[in-house]
């Protein structure tokens, strides 16, 4: 007896406009996909992304064309062969590592031979708005241990950071500028930044101008995000940054991810989970990758108005393991 594919669009709004350097969004758009054999069903999210030339459409089309061929042969090594790396292969494999669990009664750790998770500690994200803005919600969450920053290069980041500092000077802080800022910025800003609590820089230049980073100080750590996508990247990153930004929507899933993490562990750097805005189905696979790393960003459903049924336990920032009944 075959599989069979279902493919859904859902819209999540958010609980409020969320902006960072590319643009602005309400609603978290996202498609899911459900595997079915017999009595088993297994689920993975995904989230299209526009800066990788994705949309729904795009996405349920790959997905689509390939459902044939995958019925033929569904697992995780022969869906590598039928689509790139991106989202829409994410949400099949996520929902094929589901799937997998269910089949053999068993955790999805168990089967990637991995230790038994333990609860991880996210950061919250502050989308970009008026450095006055970002600091009242710096100290509505100066409770957190983790702040990350959403910048956008207009001028005025090193005031949104100052803001934030002060109304929240004992939490850590991580700045992202999605690719925002120039080089002039990055060298203005790095060092400031430091004394100002932040431990990490994410993705501060274009990845296509990301060669900038070999020959300047880095005062405090340097991650690839959009530079970043699975393990074919990793060698051009050595020696720009030092620390790698890991989200399944750009590996592909939770296989690519696993041996990404491993490749970069292997190479020295450091390692930080991400995610795009989802729902706790999408962040579940990723609390498994998230074990060990530097850096935990999967507050997506934080960003949200409601999550989904049988959604993570969300502890302050502290995440609890995903029961069964959500994924894995």
């Amino acid at each position: 007896m075959g599989i069979k594919v279902d493919i859904n669009r859902e819209l999540w709004p958010l609980g409020s406009e969320f902006r960072i350097s590319r643009g602005s969004r309400k609603v978290s758009e996202v498609i899911t996909v459900s595997i079915s054999e017999e009595n088993l069903t297994g689920r993975g999210e995904c989230f299209p992304y526009a800066r990788y030339k994705e949309t729904l459409k795009s996405v349920e089309k790959q997905i689509t064309e390939i459902i044939l061929e995958l019925n033929q042969n569904p697992c995780r090594e022969y869906l590598r062969q039928l689509l790139p790396p991106g989202a829409a292969r994410n949400a099949v494999d996520c929902a094929l590592w589901d799937l997998e669990a269910k089949r053999a009664n068993c955790r999805a750790w168990e089967l990637a031979g991995l230790s038994p998770p333990e609860p991880l500690t996210t950061v919250y994200t502050l989308g970009v708005d008026e450095p006055e803005k970002m600091g009242e919600l710096a100290f509505e969450n100066s409770n957190r241990p983790i702040l990350k920053l959403k910048m956008t290069g207009d001028g005025r980041d090193f005031d949104r950071v100052e803001r934030i500092h002060s109304n929240a000077p004992n939490t850590k802080l991580v700045v992202d500028a999605n690719e925002g800022w120039t080089i002039q910025q990055y060298l203005e800003y790095a060092p400031r930044f430091k004394e100002l609590g932040v431990m990490m820089i994410e993705q501060p230049l274009p990845a296509d101008q990301d060669s900038q980073l070999f020959s300047i100080p880095h005062p405090v750590a340097v991650c690839a995000d959009e530079s970043c996508h699975d393990t074919s990247t990793l060698e051009g990153l050595v020696g720009k940054y030092e620390m790698i930004n890991i989200k399944l929507d750009k590996t592909g899933g939770l296989t690519e991810a696993l041996e990404l993490k491993e490749a970069a562990s292997n190479l020295g750097f450091q390692i930080m989970v991400g995610c795009m805005i989802g729902t706790s189905l999408a962040m579940a696979p990723g609390l498994l990758v998230g074990q060990g790393a530097s850096v935990v960003d999967l507050d997506g459903p934080l960003l949200l108005k409601d999550d989904r049924e049988h959604g993570l336990e969300f502890i302050g920032s502290t995440i609890n393991i995903p029961s069964s009944s959500l994924w894995g």
